[in-house]
């Protein structure tokens, strides 16, 4: 699409923005083409010191923690979506804790869904957000899900990654993540596998891309007359680091 500016934004967990795309038929198009577009918080982790760095090779520094992420470029760039310009995405490198010399190009789009667990927690963030999804699913789940990834994609191994949950994760999920939980608009317990509220999410996304929303959602932010709707999901599961 390439209206003057994004209609709509969202935070999502992967696999639920995964499904959301499936349905809308948006992950067979061209990303020039996309109506939605799709960002993630695993992109926006600052960069480390040496220091931090160190003890990150060694599984002793804190990923899950809301300082971890460089939420001034996280507003910058929500901020540039709103516009509708093109904005470019860093790629995080897992296995050397630190930034690519590359970027992902994200062209103008209608709807934007924006996926990760820490991004109810600033409220300048926060704000910027018109729907709120919070995806909530069991410790297990959570768990069982980060030793798949860790281990299969990031080259971790087990003894490390039950550590690094134990010491980090699931501490920083009850004292930063799950409180936010109040922020949500809509909560979706089991996630992707919820067809019934992700039908629905589906259906409004649609009416959005029809222009049937376009009227009542439209809003004002900061003396900035902008139709851009934001919504924000996240998910009670533990997938950054």
């Amino acid at each position: 699409s390439e209206n003057n500016e994004a209609k709509s934004c969202h935070l999502l967990l992967s696999s639920v923005c995964e499904k959301i795309m499936e349905l809308l038929g948006q992950n067979e198009i061209d990303h020039h083409q996309r109506q939605v577009a799709i960002l993630s918080q695993d992109s926006f982790y600052r960069e480390l010191t040496p220091e931090q760095k160190a003890k990150a090779l060694k599984g002793q520094f804190n990923f899950d923690h809301p300082d971890a992420f460089d939420n001034e470029l996280v507003m910058k760039t929500l901020w540039q979506i709103m516009q509708g310009k093109t904005v470019q995405i860093p790629v995080y490198d897992f296995f050397t804790h630190s930034r690519k010399d590359e970027f992902v190009t994200v062209y103008p789009a209608d709807v934007v869904l924006f996926e990760g667990i820490l991004m109810f927690y600033s409220q300048e963030i926060r704000d910027l957000f018109q729907m709120k999804l919070f995806v909530d699913t069991d410790a297990d789940t959570r768990l069982s899900r980060r030793v798949l990834r860790d281990i299969g994609e990031r080259g971790r191994d087990l003894e490390q990654v039950l550590t690094q949950y134990i010491t980090f994760v699931k501490p920083a999920f009850e004292e930063f993540c799950l409180p936010t939980k109040k922020y949500a608009d809509v909560i979706i317990p089991r996630g992707a596998d919820n067809l019934v509220a992700i039908n629905l999410i589906v259906q409004h996304i649609q009416d959005i891309l029809n222009g049937g929303l376009t009227k009542r959602h439209s809003g004002c932010m900061n003396g900035h007359s902008t139709p851009a709707r934001q919504r924000q999901t996240s998910e009670s599961s533990s997938r950054p680091h």
